[in-house]
């Protein structure tokens, strides 16, 4: 976990974290790319950075189930792909051997369209994701007794990775865990 995890004193919901590489140049142009400019085909590239990350093999291995950080549909239509489910996809492609971990794209939803985490500053990402995701009635059931991986492109303050590890532990997950592409140096 980062050094903010670790010295929080309220509890967390995530029980881990891995990163593979700071966003900083030349990966934050990169996943621009990725993100906003519709070019989707990073992804296999950011996976083998990700599966490279020390721990995320051992994390992958503890994990029942993998599951994206979701967009809003408005976003998802914007953009006409999630970034995380692409990651998901990659790192399923790229693990040697491929990995056999079940693969939800929707476990979570994204109840209500908020502002761009990437728009606001530190305190308004903190209370921007509030209440914002809730495990999909459909697979809440599955989520149960389970350790699951969320993944994304890039955690900053760390506020939509702990928002839906909050609702997929509120569904009943024991463990919630993270693997991102990038994180924002301290």
């Amino acid at each position: 976990m980062c050094g903010t995890c670790l010295t929080r004193e309220t509890p967390t919901d995530l029980s881990a974290c891995v990163a593979a590489v700071d966003y900083a140049y030349p990966w934050d142009t990169l996943i621009a790319r990725f993100k906003f400019r519709e070019e989707p085909g990073w992804a296999a590239l950011f996976a083998r950075q990700m599966l490279s990350a020390p721990n995320a093999g051992a994390l992958l291995a503890a994990c029942d189930l993998v599951a994206p950080v979701p967009l809003t549909p408005k976003r998802l239509a914007e953009r006409g792909y999630n970034q995380a489910w692409e990651l998901v996809k990659a790192l399923q492609r790229g693990s040697e051997p491929p990995t056999t971990l079940l693969a939800q794209p929707d476990a979570l939803v994204r109840l209500i369209e908020t502002p761009d985490q990437h728009s606001l500053k530190r305190q308004q990402r903190l209370l921007n994701l509030h209440g914002v995701f809730a495990a999909h009635p459909r697979h809440a059931p599955h989520l149960e007794g389970k350790h699951v991986l969320l993944v994304d492109d890039v955690t900053t303050t760390g506020a939509t990775l702990q928002a839906a590890a909050h609702a997929l532990r509120q569904a009943g997950a024991t463990a919630v865990s993270a693997l991102v592409f990038a994180r924002t140096p301290r």
